[in-house]
């Protein structure tokens, strides 16, 4: 009887101690959402990162050409509201670059990370790729500049690993983007790129004078792949297409131009649909199609032919009569020409013969006028 008591004093601590550590770890049920669902990640702070800073921890040394920066697009009249939207990866003047020349060395990339393993490591994790194919994934990308304030999740190195952040790179920053359209590395630190965290909290760094909060973007990737980026010429202010995965050296002037001036296009509303939807047609390239839809140039060998003369231009139409065989009579196919019954009664054709067939004979026996010689069955 006196036991209880004391248990009862000793479980009291126990228990305090249990909810200060739940409370201390964050297991309480605040963490929670309405549901029992996780609660929204909290909010990142952003880092502002000027277009020629390599910002904290770079990767690696800048890989940046000396080329002109481009410049946002112009605002119109009544355009000063809250702009910050989403712009799909592919939409004409998102990007821009210098005709036949890319805003970033590749290969100098390529060579500074496959220098050093551990970095190599850190970076195909970050960027999320094989670790064995990072020098061939960078030859993927395709080297343009940012015409927008980009918010986007950048990965410093520190401690032999990736550290990300949310940031935002100003316009004419040089990138390299995938095939999707999204930026990926950015090329003055070398730092891999992923698309933002959905939360952000307050600025951080000194912002440059265009900097406004309301006109940042985020770019999101398209959901198929595309062949080729139309992208504002730095120097002349003209539409270039440039080939995703090339270096500008295929750069050309655009099949169909957007309709509105380089400068004065602006990315609005939420971006141009993506290329697989019918209402947005891509700009063909006659010297390379579009891989996830081949047009073969002439039918298969063995598909039917659509005038079905197999080639050869005749008329299907007209009847083709059967070649003689030389080893017999020219005469029907006795297999295929038809016999009256044996079991039923005999035609009343005045050329039959007279008679019954033997019983081991499955046709009449004897030659019949008109008709080839019987075969014994």
């Amino acid at each position: 009887m006196r036991s209880s008591p004391r248990r009862t004093r000793r479980t009291r601590p126990a228990v305090a101690g249990l909810v200060s550590a739940l409370l201390l770890t964050g297991c309480s049920s605040a963490e929670e959402g309405v549901g029992g669902e996780p609660a929204p990640a909290p909010a990142q702070d952003v880092l502002l990162q000027p277009l020629g800073a390599h910002g904290p921890d770079p990767f690696t040394a800048s890989t940046v050409r000396n080329t002109a920066p481009p410049a946002a697009p112009g605002r119109q009249p009544g355009d000063d509201g809250p702009q910050a939207r989403e712009v799909t990866g592919s939409t004409p003047g998102l990007y821009g670059g210098t005709r036949a020349i890319g805003s970033c060395d590749v290969e100098r990339q390529a060579a500074l990370l496959a220098a050093d393993r551990t970095k190599a490591r850190a970076f195909a994790e970050a960027a999320g790729i094989p670790e064995t194919d990072v020098a061939g994934w960078l030859r993927g990308l395709t080297p343009v500049a940012l015409r927008a304030d980009t918010r986007v999740t950048d990965h410093g190195y520190r401690e032999d690993r990736a550290h990300a952040f949310q940031a935002v790179l100003q316009t004419g920053t040089a990138v390299l983007v995938d095939q999707y359209g999204a930026p990926r590395v950015r090329c003055a630190c070398g730092n891999p790129l992923r698309s933002p965290a959905a939360a952000s909290g307050v600025h951080r760094g000194d912002p440059w004078d265009a900097f406004d909060p309301d006109r940042v973007i985020t770019v999101r990737p398209t959901s198929s792949v595309v062949t080729s980026l139309v992208i504002v010429n730095t120097t002349d202010h003209t539409w270039i297409e440039r080939r995703t995965g090339s270096d500008g050296d295929q750069d050309k002037k655009p099949a169909v131009e957007p309709d509105c001036d380089p400068d004065a296009c602006t990315l609005a509303g939420s971006g141009t649909p993506d290329p697989s939807t019918p209402d947005h047609p891509a700009s063909p390239d006659p010297a390379s199609p579009d891989p996830a839809r081949p047009v073969p140039s002439a039918p298969l060998p063995d598909a039917p032919d659509p005038s079905g003369s197999g080639g050869t231009g005749t008329d299907p139409t007209a009847p083709t009569p059967p070649a003689p065989d030389p080893d017999t009579e020219p005469s029907p196919d006795p297999y295929t020409e038809p016999y009256p019954d044996p079991f039923g009664p005999f035609p009343s054709d005045p050329t039959a013969p007279d008679g019954t067939a033997p019983p081991d004979e499955l046709f009449p026996a004897g030659p019949v006028s008109d008709r080839p010689e019987t075969f014994q069955g």
